[in-house]
C-alpha cells in the first residue's frame, strides 16, 4: 500500500504521452452541402481529418470568406507542444522516483497552468483565424467574424461549427487527476 501513491503518480506522468495516440481537439463544420460534416482533428503535433482531403476542403471553404489557409507547418505550437508534453512526462517520472508529495503537487499545478495556457493560446489562434479576413474575399458580410467556438457550437453563415476536446485530451486530464490523487494519498499515509 505504501507504493500506491507513487505508482499512481508515475502512471499519470506516463499517461501524458497518450496525447500522441489520439487527437486532443475536434472541430466539425456541418452544413446542408456537407450532411456528414467536415471534421478536423488537432493532435499535439499535427492536424488531420476524417478523410485525406479534409484540410484542403476546409481551406477552400475558408477562402470564400477571406480566412487564412491552415498550414500545419506554419503553426509553431505543433512543434513546441510535443516538447512540452515530453518534458513534463520526463519531469513527472523524475519526481515520481524522488517520491516527494510536494514535487507531485507542484507538477500537477504546473500541468494545470500549462493546460490553461494551451487553451488560451488556442483561443487566440481561433480569434486571429476568424477575425483577420482578407479584403479580397469573394464573400463579404459586413461585421461578420468566423471565429469557431472554443467549446460548443456556433452558426457561421450556413455552417454550424462544433468544437470540443477529443480523446487525446483525456490523457492530460488523467495526468492531472492522478497527480492530485497521489498527493492526497501520500499526505494521508504520512499523517497516520
Amino acid at each position: 500500500m505504501r507504493h500506491v501513491p507513487r505508482i499512481i503518480f508515475l502512471a499519470g506522468a506516463v499517461a501524458l504521452l497518450g496525447t500522441f495516440l489520439a487527437p486532443i481537439w475536434r472541430i466539425t463544420l456541418e452544413a446542408p452541402q456537407y450532411p456528414q460534416g467536415v471534421t478536423m482533428y488537432i493532435w499535439i503535433n499535427k492536424l488531420g481529418g476524417d478523410e485525406p482531403g479534409t484540410l484542403q476542403n476546409i481551406n477552400i471553404l475558408n477562402h470564400y470568406v477571406g480566412m487564412k489557409m491552415i498550414e500545419p507547418e506554419s503553426i509553431p505550437e505543433l512543434k513546441y507542444f510535443p516538447k512540452i508534453i515530453i518534458g513534463m512526462a520526463v519531469l513527472g517520472v523524475v519526481f515520481g522516483l524522488i517520491n516527494n508529495k510536494k514535487l507531485w503537487i507542484t507538477w500537477g499545478i504546473l500541468l494545470v497552468i500549462l493546460g490553461a495556457l494551451g487553451i488560451y493560446d488556442f483561443y487566440l489562434w481561433e480569434y486571429d483565424y476568424g477575425h483577420n479576413l482578407s479584403d479580397d474575399a469573394p464573400i463579404k458580410v459586413p461585421g461578420q467574424a468566423y471565429q469557431p467556438p472554443l467549446f460548443g457550437s456556433k452558426m457561421l453563415l450556413n455552417f454550424n461549427a462544433i468544437s470540443y476536446p477529443h480523446y487525446g485530451a483525456a490523457f492530460i486530464g488523467i495526468a492531472m487527476i492522478f497527480s492530485f490523487v497521489s498527493f492526497y494519498l501520500k499526505k494521508k499515509e504520512e499523517d497516520k
